[in-house]
């Protein structure tokens, strides 16, 4: 992964503590990347789930509600209604 070098100001508690957690062998800066990696990647799921409930809203808008199919699942499984 190419690394681009920027400064920061944090907070000085929040900068005190981050360095009280991190791990002997681990650099500041990988914390900081760790974290900001999985903010992100947390953020971006965030996003797909509202995305998600914007498009079943979508359709529920359009369609209706769905009727209950596990009756008919049920049906298929056991063979009820098969021709053959």
């Amino acid at each position: 992964m190419q690394r681009e070098s920027i400064t920061i100001r944090f907070p000085s508690a929040l900068l005190t503590q981050a360095k009280s957690l991190k791990v002997d062998e681990e650099s500041f800066n990988d914390l900081v990347v760790e974290a900001l990696d999985h903010e992100v990647r947390r953020r971006q799921a965030i996003e797909a789930h509202h995305r998600i409930q914007d498009r079943r809203q979508s359709i529920l808008e359009r369609t209706g509600v769905q009727p209950e199919s596990t009756g008919l699942i049920r049906e298929l499984r056991s063979g009820e209604g098969r021709h053959g």
